[in-house]
C-alpha cells in the first residue's frame, strides 16, 4: 500500500543520503547552448509532447534524440537505469549529447515508483552527462529529483531549463555587439587622439635632431680623443728618442764590433813585436857568428847555439805569455759581452716579440692590431702567436 511504499522511500532516501549521492558537489552543470539533447521517456506520453513543443519553440536549433523506455510497471526501472548508461556510453558515437532529459507526466505514488528505484538514482549518479528530471507535478518529489543534477517540477519546466530562448540570445548578442562596437570605437578615439599628440612631439616631427646632436658629440669626443693619442704618441716618440742614443751604445753587435777590433789590434801588434825581435835576435846572431869566425869558430858557434836557444825560449815564453793575456782579456770581454747581451736578459724569463712582417720589435699595444701574427723570442727560442681581444690587453 501506500504507506509500505512511503516507508520504503523514506529509508531509500536515507541510505543513499549517507553515501552522498544527494550532495551538491556531485551536481554537474548545465552547458548554456546544447546542439544535442536526449529525452529518456514514453514515446507515446504528455511528457514528451509538451518536452518536444517548448524546445521547438525555445531553441529550434538543437538536434533532439528520443530514447523510448516504459515509465511504469514491472521492469521500468532497470530500463530507464539501462538507457541513462547507454546514452553516457554511445554519446561519442550519437556525435556528442550535451544535456539528458528523464522523466514523465504526473500520477500516483505507484505509477511514479520506477523512479523512487535504486537502480535509477545509481544511474544517474555514475553518468558523465549532465541530467534533469522532470517526473510528475511539482508537488512530486522522487529519488531521482534528488539525485539528478537538476530537477524541473514537469516536462514542460525541463525543457525551459534544458534551452535558453533564441530570440533573446539573438537580442542579447546585438546588445553585446553594440555595447563592443561603442567600446572599439570608444577605444579607437582614445588611442587615435594620443596618436595624434604623440605626433605633435618634436621627435616625431624632427626625428632626425636628436641624432644629430649625437653626431655633433661623437665627432667632439672623436676629436679629443686624436687629441689625446696623438699627446700620447709624441710623448713617447720622445721618449724613445732619448733612448735610441743609448740603446745603440750598448747594443750587442756595436760592442762586438768594438771589441773585434781591437782584438785585431792586439794580434797585429804582437806579431809586429814578435817580428822584430826575431829580427833584432837574427842580427845579433849574424854579429856574433862573424866575430866568432874571427875567433874561434867551434867555440863561437857553440855559444852562440847556447844564446839562441835561451832566446828562442825567452821568446816563446814570452810570446806565450802574451798571448794568454790577450786570450784572458779576450775571455773577460766576452763575459762582459754576454753579460750585457740580451740573449743573457732572455735566459732570466724575459722576451722579445717582434711582428712576423718586418720583424719590427714591439713596443707598444698601440702597434698591434686584431688577428696579427706575431713572433715571440725566449731563452731557447721562438714561437708565432695571434693577437686576440686588443681591448682586453688595454684593460
Amino acid at each position: 500500500g501506500v504507506g509500505t511504499l512511503e516507508l520504503a522511500f523514506r529509508q531509500l532516501c536515507e541510505k543513499l543520503a549517507k553515501e552522498g549521492l544527494f550532495d551538491e558537489r556531485h551536481k554537474k552543470p548545465l552547458p548554456p547552448y546544447p546542439s544535442r539533447i536526449v529525452v529518456i521517456t514514453s514515446p507515446t506520453g504528455a511528457a514528451i509532447a509538451d518536452i518536444l513543443r517548448t524546445i521547438e519553440r525555445r531553441w529550434p536549433c538543437v538536434h533532439l534524440l528520443v530514447y523510448p523506455v516504459p515509465v511504469q510497471g514491472e521492469g521500468a526501472a532497470a530500463q530507464i537505469a539501462a538507457a541513462i548508461r547507454r546514452v553516457n556510453a554511445d554519446a561519442e558515437r550519437l556525435g556528442g549529447v550535451d544535456v539528458m532529459i528523464v522523466g514523465r507526466g504526473g500520477g500516483s505514488l505507484e505509477d511514479l515508483w520506477a523512479f523512487n528505484e535504486e537502480v535509477v538514482a545509481r544511474a544517474i549518479r555514475a553518468g558523465r552527462i549532465p541530467l534533469i528530471s522532470a517526473v510528475g507535478h511539482e508537488v512530486d518529489v522522487t529519488i531521482a529529483d534528488l539525485t539528478a543534477d537538476v530537477r524541473a517540477a514537469t516536462p514542460t519546466a525541463a525543457a525551459e531549463i534544458a534551452v535558453p530562448v533564441l530570440n533573446e540570445v539573438v537580442a542579447d548578442l546585438a546588445a553585446r555587439e553594440s555595447r563592443l562596437t561603442r567600446a572599439v570605437r570608444a577605444q579607437t578615439d582614445v588611442l587615435a587622439a594620443r596618436l595624434r599628440g604623440l605626433l605633435q612631439r618634436g621627435a616625431f616631427r624632427e626625428p632626425l635632431t636628436p641624432i644629430h646632436r649625437r653626431e655633433q658629440v661623437i665627432d667632439e669626443l672623436t676629436n679629443r680623443m686624436h687629441r689625446s693619442l696623438l699627446r700620447r704618441l709624441y710623448g713617447h716618440r720622445r721618449v724613445l728618442d732619448v733612448l735610441e742614443p743609448i740603446i745603440q751604445r750598448i747594443a750587442p753587435h756595436a760592442y762586438l764590433l768594438r771589441a773585434s777590433v781591437r782584438l785585431r789590434d792586439a794580434d797585429h801588434r804582437l806579431r809586429w813585436a814578435i817580428s822584430r825581435r826575431l829580427a833584432g835576435a837574427e842580427r845579433s846572431l849574424i854579429g856574433d857568428e862573424k866575430r866568432l869566425e874571427r875567433v874561434c869558430p867551434a867555440w863561437a858557434i857553440s855559444r852562440l847555439a847556447g844564446k839562441v836557444d835561451r832566446l828562442d825560449q825567452s821568446l816563446s815564453a814570452s810570446m806565450h805569455h802574451q798571448l794568454s793575456l790577450l786570450a784572458e782579456h779576450v775571455r773577460r770581454q766576452e763575459g762582459r759581452l754576454l753579460a750585457m747581451g740580451y740573449k743573457s736578459v732572455l735566459g732570466r724569463g724575459f722576451s722579445i716579440t717582434r711582428s712576423k712582417k718586418g720583424r719590427q720589435v714591439i713596443r707598444s699595444t698601440r702597434t698591434l692590431r686584431d688577428r696579427q701574427r706575431v713572433v715571440t723570442e725566449i731563452a731557447d727560442g721562438e714561437f708565432e702567436s695571434e693577437i686576440v681581444n686588443l681591448s682586453q690587453l688595454e684593460l
